[in-house]
């Protein structure tokens, strides 16, 4: 294979002819692409090239195609600094060489030790390979995920010209990555990301938005429900059909709830659009500790009937399976609805929302920081049974004569809420406040902001949840392509090694690093049943250093580990006394039920291949095959279900099939999403009412500039507004049902839902 002789260069002292250069220019595009879908044969011994550099973007064709990054591994320079030897490989050769001694820091790593590789000499001015290894001892990747690789990265100069123009404009970085990605047809079809865009430009500044209402809404939503039939909304409008509520999912997140729906969180203290309408997100966490949305609204007042409404319209959506964990903050209406449609559902107040309180409520004690402060916090996260914690609390309390503060009493009244010690048996995915929402709906906030209407909302909603999937897709190249170093030879690190998530892992090996401060002692033994004390040595904030004791239940002979620090069941992450007892005890693997599926690697999950409203999937062939075979099935399901002999038929040669390839591969959770069809009356529906949140009407009083800079500085910092105790709380007796989904047909629900409510002055409709 000859490659032929190419050179750049450019007169400046000579005029070009304008429509010369555009022919060029085009030329170029041209010949770029078909060079990037031009199929590269096998490397051989004996093939030519003109250059070293056809030959290096020949070799990342190659690669490109085979789903494996590419680097200069060796090169010998002549006298005079000309290239004579050039070894080329893939990007995992190598070992893996720490570059500090502190194993605690230590980096991913991609390298494996890979031979893959090609070598060439000069020969009288043409490069020629010598010598080809083909075979790789890892995995490689398809190739639209070769552009995670970083040596196919490139930013072209057409790029660099329009995000050169559009930072001159005055566009914030993530909006000019997007127009990139929108222009070029998806992230698969872009050789960066927008951390090289960042790189090469970091000025940024909001994007202006336009105006739309609540016709425009319902337009979007069908147009939706159009591109894909499992995106679902429900509106609800008032007697007048003005916009009052209104919920939607798409299909990516209904998918998901099947694999982390367990544990949510809900919050609405966040975000607000033009209308005042809260954003009320449920969020879960993905096999990465990612924040993934389950779900969202917008609601016109917070109050215990509209809660119950968007509960019920979530739950509708999610074929009824209730989740069984959810936080939330201290909002009575929030509980008396989550009592209402999740009777089963263990239910947690954000202890962050909580602890934030002290010094509001507390402050002006004399003891504050004069330990009243550390007597919570050891009440709270020391104690490790509830006669304990009840204990502490009483010493508390009568130590700084605290029995008539109505807020503590309060708390205590409440403590199964919110209290550690009560929440130890039920799973949380390691959450323990909302600001999982708050983090989601933060995300969001790059994308709005409070002038953004209705319409605006939801179109930069889909950008956002875009770009969610994009961390998502790169946060699953990066556990599959990379490898972090274990510290330890400790085997049932390597175990975790093998199959969790990076993030994951990483928190394996926090708790493996946290062995080092243990101290087990055996305690006693009745048969097969052994009872350790571990003395752990924790750090506190402050820099003090508290010694904790610790019990672990050790079965020798079905090798179960219980820890009354319940790590395992509230995060399930096995935690560092119940690691050293199993290293006492040496066990060198665990069983399979303390590798939870939910952190894997390894599982293919059907919700990556579901495609969504905002995400084009037709270049990811697994998605295209899916798409084919579940309509296939659903037509088949059509003509078959009349009768119970064809359906007895049907499933016998679906046994058949599956019996015969074994060796597909398997995934985690239920396959079964039901596909819910929105019908729509056709109404017009009307922008809704400008409404005001909870918390004390807005004072007249004219605010001094010094208070005026503080307040600026602390919404800054906070962002966030923070709901009072006291709200006021509605009774769901007293409560429309507006909730309520009507029939409209197998699988079908009724958009429009109405209730009678006084009715209020209504502004102008300007839209």
């Amino acid at each position: 294979m000859d490659g032929p002789l190419s050179s750049t260069g450019e007169d400046m002292g000579s005029f070009e002819n304008p429509a010369s250069n555009a022919e060029t220019e085009a030329d170029d595009i041209i010949q770029q692409e078909s060079d990037n879908d031009r199929v590269e044969e096998e490397p051989k011994p004996g093939m030519k090239f003109a250059t070293d550099h056809e030959l290096m973007a020949y070799y990342m064709r190659y690669a490109k195609q085979q789903g494996f990054g590419v680097i200069t591994q060796r090169t010998k320079r002549e006298a005079n600094g000309r290239v004579k030897y050039l070894t080329i490989g893939c990007a995992r050769g190598g070992k893996y060489h720490p570059s500090h001694s502190n194993i605690s820091r230590s980096r991913p790593t991609i390298k494996t030790d890979c031979k893959a590789r090609i070598n060439a000499h000069l020969v009288e001015g043409s490069w020629v390979v010598t010598t080809v290894e083909i075979g790789h001892n890892h995995s490689t990747v398809s190739p639209q995920k070769s552009r995670f690789f970083r040596s196919p990265k490139c930013l072209d100069e057409y790029s660099q010209r329009m995000l050169d123009l559009n930072d001159k404009a005055g566009i914030r970085m993530n909006k000019n990555f997007g127009a990139l990605v929108v222009d070029a047809g998806g992230f698969k079809n872009l050789q960066f990301q927008e951390k090289d865009c960042r790189n090469f430009i970091d000025k940024a500044r909001q994007l202006r938005l336009g105006k739309g209402g609540g016709e425009a809404l319902t337009e979007y939503f069908k147009r939706m429900r159009l591109q894909n039939d499992g995106f679902v909304y429900v509106i609800d409008v008032d007697e007048e059909l003005r916009l009052r509520n209104v919920f939607w999912a798409e299909a990516r997140s209904r998918a998901a709830y099947e694999y982390f729906g367990d544990e949510i969180t809900f919050d609405t203290t966040y975000l607000t659009n033009r209308y005042g309408m809260p954003f009320a997100p449920f969020v879960g966490v993905n096999h990465h500790g990612q924040s993934i949305l389950l779900g969202a609204g917008l609601i016109s007042s917070e109050d215990t009937s509209t809660f119950v409404w968007l509960f019920r319209a979530w739950l509708e959506c999610m074929d009824g399976r209730t989740p069984k964990a959810i936080i939330t903050d201290q909002d009575r209406a929030m509980k008396s609805a989550i009592a209402v449609v999740f009777p089963h559902t263990r239910h947690r107040y954000c202890l962050w929302h909580i602890m934030r309180k002290r010094p509001e409520k507390l402050g002006s004690h004399a003891a504050f920081n004069a330990g009243l402060k550390t007597a919570i916090q050891n009440a709270l996260y020391d104690s490790q049974t509830c006669g304990e914690f009840e204990e502490k609390w009483g010493q508390f309390i009568k130590k700084y004569d605290l029995g008539e503060n109505a807020w503590l009493q309060g708390l205590y009244n409440e403590r199964s809420f919110w209290v550690p010690v009560y929440l130890k048996e039920v799973f949380w995915a390691g959450m323990s406040t909302t600001q999982r929402s708050e983090s989601m709906t933060a995300f969001f906030d790059g994308f709005v902001h409070s002038s953004t209407t209705l319409k605006e909302f939801v179109d930069q909603f889909d950008n956002a949840l875009r770009k969610k999937v994009e961390l998502e897709t790169t946060a699953n190249f990066n556990s599959s392509n990379q490898t972090i170093p274990c510290s330890s030879a400790f085997r049932i690190e390597k175990q975790f090694q093998s199959v969790y998530t990076n993030a994951k892992f990483k928190e394996v090996q926090r708790e493996v690093w946290g062995m080092i401060l243990c101290n087990c002692i055996l305690i006693s033994k009745e048969g097969c049943i052994s009872t350790y004390d571990v003395l752990d040595e924790i750090t506190t904030d402050d820099d003090h250093v508290k010694s904790i004791k610790y019990t672990v239940y050790f079965n020798n002979e079905e090798v179960d580990v219980k820890c009354t620090c319940a790590l395992f069941e509230m995060r399930g992450i096995v935690c560092r006394h119940a690691l050293n007892v199993c290293q006492m005890n040496k066990i060198h693997a665990l069983p399979e039920k303390y590798v939870l599926d939910r952190w894997r690697k390894d599982l293919k999950r059907r919700y990556t291949m579901v495609k969504s409203s905002y995400d084009d999937l037709r270049q990811n062939a697994d998605s295209g095959r899916y798409e084919l075979v579940v309509k296939r099935c659903s037509k088949l399901a059509t003509r078959v279900s009349s009768s119970d002999a064809h359906v007895t038929a049907f499933m016998l040669h679906l046994d058949e099939f599956e019996n015969k390839f074994k060796g597909l591969t398997q995934e985690s959770g239920s396959t079964k999403v039901a596909e819910t069809v929105q019908t729509d009356k056709g109404k017009k529906i009307l922008s809704p009412h400008v409404v005001r949140g909870k918390g004390r009407p807005p004072t007249k009083r004219k605010v001094p500039p010094v208070e005026k800079a503080v307040t600026r500085r602390k919404n800054k910092q906070i962002r966030r507004k923070i709901f009072d105790d006291t709200s006021e709380q509605c009774e769901v007796s007293e409560a429309p049902e507006r909730g309520q989904i009507q029939s409209a047909g197998k699988d079908d629900f009724v958009v429009l839902t109405q209730c009678s409510t006084v009715a209020q002055p209504t502004p102008p409709d300007n839209e």
